[in-house]
């Protein structure tokens, strides 16, 4: 099982490389970032997050499951969509649990990329899956949802987080 990296491990604050193999050894990562996702019980997990510094995520969230290789994110509504988010990466130093705090999201995206096999795909979210994928998306550009938290918010959150 791979370890979740946490918060001041260069690799999530460096953006990943795209995927250009599509090999039986990435059909094998995917199934271990689902695993590692399930253990803790996580909705998303970015290549990143396990020390895997590839542009892929993989996500169990609202009745939708599946993986994005390689993805573009787009914003169709950017009304703003406020809500509790926390990173498994981003944990409380006292009970390794995902920190929390109120954060503004897009309402709508859409996102294209390609599965396992290099099959082209192309999804629409709205409301936790439109959360998720800009979250993950976000961890592959060297990104954590702390960034888009004011900057008090972001100091209490990094303050118990280790």
């Amino acid at each position: 099982m791979r370890d979740i990296r946490l918060i001041g491990d260069p690799v999530l604050r460096t953006p990943a490389e795209p995927v250009t193999v599509f090999d039986r050894d990435l059909r094998r990562l995917i199934d271990e970032m689902f695993a590692a996702m399930y253990a803790v019980d996580g909705v998303g997990l970015a290549g990143p997050q396990i020390g895997v510094s590839r542009r892929l995520f993989v996500y169990d969230i609202a009745g939708r499951k599946g993986h994005v290789i390689n993805p573009e994110l787009t914003v169709d509504d950017p009304e703003p969509m406020v809500d509790e988010e926390g990173c498994l990466s981003v944990p409380d130093r006292a009970t390794r649990t995902p920190l929390y705090a109120p954060t503004s999201r897009a309402s709508g995206v859409s996102i294209t990329g390609v599965d396992r096999l290099g099959r082209p795909l192309g999804l629409r979210a709205r409301g936790p899956l439109a959360r998720c994928f800009q979250h993950e998306t976000d961890h592959l550009n060297g990104m954590l949802y702390v960034d888009h938290l004011p900057k008090d918010a972001a100091r209490r959150v990094l303050l118990q987080a280790g």
